[in-house]
């Protein structure tokens, strides 16, 4: 009987052994995989961003006496690095179709989540059409409110 439970006790020594190499393996291939997955993604990526500076602050069509006021962050994200500087260069000019475009929406779209998303668009839409006529290219992959408060 002892002789038994050597045997069974060697086996099961075995067994752990083998399921750590096991679990090893399983751990270091997983991590091979996901940082190959990750330089790839990373090669592929170019995309660059812009952030307006100061925040844009303008007035809305409000209701009523009170004057309303609109403050966002915008930022546009571009394909590449030349994308990017001609994006600077015409800044205050992007800046200003953003200014003008928020002056004219009413309060309920100023402060409605679908009303914002709809002026995010529009902004991305005009300022493409901006750029298009001063560059020839359509440039903004997205334009992004990182920042957007209303009173």
């Amino acid at each position: 009987m002892p002789a038994n439970r050597n045997n069974k006790a060697r086996t099961t020594k075995e067994t752990h052994r083998r399921m750590k190499f096991v679990h090893s393996l399983l751990l270091c291939c997983s991590l091979f995989f996901s940082s190959l997955a990750y330089s790839q993604e990373a090669g592929n990526s170019s995309y660059a961003y812009f952030g307006f500076e100061p925040d844009i602050i303008t007035n809305y069509i409000s209701t009523g006496k009170k004057l309303g006021y609109v403050r966002i962050t915008a930022e546009v994200m571009v394909e590449n690095q030349s994308a990017l500087s001609s994006i600077e260069h015409h800044a205050p000019l992007i800046r200003d179709a953003i200014i003008e475009i928020l002056g004219h929406q009413r309060e309920e779209d100023i402060k409605s989540l679908k009303g914002r998303e709809e002026i995010r668009m529009l902004c991305q839409e005009a300022v493409n059409d901006l750029l298009v006529q001063e560059t020839g290219k359509k440039l903004v992959s997205k334009l992004l409110f990182t920042k957007y408060l209303y009173q």
